[in-house]
């Protein structure tokens, strides 16, 4: 019993990030339960004794990529200042390397066309993590004083996702690499971060 007790959550977790990994990369849509469970090591027998349905994984999925999310940012971000912060994550956000994997990169930019065609429990899920974000953003731009933080915010949100969906499009490396350090430089020079 006491094996149970502490395995089980560690199965359960191994599952949710190899779901949320296929998520990212195909969408709630194209992932099956048999081919999480597969790259979990598991078989899709044991899929019930953690979730009641796919619906339930994909929502269990989408609240930890957002708390991946916040943690990568409390770890990269100790002892910086605000602006250093921000500059931080327009940078991550507009990388060559968050382009090409989407599968680790920020469930936002991956997620959000998907979203309508999601269950109310997804959405809601996904509305959170959207907002625990947008938090973050809306705190520094306040620390930088910068007016209206929060429209800001959203602003600045739409522009990171709209560049990289963007930048994930164009089929030329050359240019896709162009077009994300373009907007880097003028969004970090338009928050005075440049």
């Amino acid at each position: 019993m006491r094996y149970e007790s502490e395995h089980k959550p560690k199965i359960r977790e191994r599952i949710v990030r190899e779901a949320a990994k296929a998520i990212r990369a195909k969408g709630p849509q194209q992932v099956s339960v048999a081919g999480v469970m597969s790259k979990a090591g598991l078989t899709h027998g044991g899929f019930y004794a953690h979730f009641a349905s796919k619906e339930a994984l994909i929502e269990a999925a989408i609240g930890q990529m957002f708390s991946q999310v916040m943690a990568r940012w409390e770890k990269e971000n100790k002892g910086l200042t605000p602006p250093e912060q921000l500059a931080g994550y327009i940078d991550f956000y507009l990388s060559p390397w968050h382009r090409d994997n989407r599968a680790q990169g920020c469930p936002v930019s991956a997620l959000a066309s998907e979203t309508p065609r999601m269950t109310a429990p997804c959405q809601a899920a996904f509305a959170e993590g959207i907002s625990k974000v947008r938090g973050m953003i809306i705190s520094q731009l306040r620390e930088m004083q910068i007016p209206e933080p929060e429209s800001a915010a959203v602003s600045l949100t739409a522009e990171l996702m709209g560049v990289l969906s963007l930048a994930r499009c164009e089929p030329d490396r050359t240019t896709s690499d162009a077009l994300l350090e373009s907007a880097r430089i003028r969004i970090k020079a338009r928050l005075g971060l440049a």
